[in-house]
């Protein structure tokens, strides 16, 4: 039994002591086979014929449009000024004071409550692209809005001057 056992260790550390040696070896490492290049064939006369005719394929087929203008010389051309009708200067007028002012950029952002002794005190968080505001019912906004009622989800702003109502909702 004793043989036996000292074989079996014989062999196995034997196995391992190979193994250890094959990983701790580099392979052997072939260098590639020299590339021969190709040797051209065309003379320099079928080379300018090639030339020539990729040239030809790459030039744009239409040639640009050319309307007069030049994009380097600033103001109104002679011809284009003396084609473009008057106009009537008090008309403009009246057509642009017919035309109603934008309405203003507010969006409600929030409503906060607070318990008060008469029921919820609401502030409106109004939000423009600048600024935000934080207002209660009577508090003026931006200078020409009045905040006239605050509900749980809908906000009444009146405009100062004019005396028209925007309803915020939120989103």
């Amino acid at each position: 039994m004793r043989f036996k056992r000292t074989a079996t260790f014989g062999v196995v550390g034997g196995a391992l002591a190979a193994w250890l040696a094959a990983a701790g070896t580099s392979p052997l490492r072939v260098p590639p086979a020299p590339v021969r290049k190709a040797r051209v064939e065309k003379s320099g006369a079928e080379l300018a014929t090639e030339i020539a005719r990729l040239h030809e394929r790459l030039r744009p087929a239409a040639s640009p449009r050319s309307d007069g203008r030049n994009l380097f010389r600033f103001g109104a051309s002679p011809a284009a000024a003396a084609a473009s009708p008057a106009i009537d200067p008090s008309r403009v007028v009246h057509e642009a004071a017919a035309l109603p002012p934008p309405p203003p950029p507010f969006t409600l952002a929030g409503i906060a409550e607070d318990a008060g002794p008469d029921g919820p005190i609401r502030t409106a968080i109004i939000s423009t692209p600048r600024e935000l505001f934080l207002a209660r019912v009577g508090e003026t906004i931006a200078g020409r809005y009045r905040v006239a009622a605050i509900s749980a989800d809908v906000v009444e702003l009146v405009g100062a001057g004019t005396g028209e109502t925007i309803r915020l909702a939120l989103p």
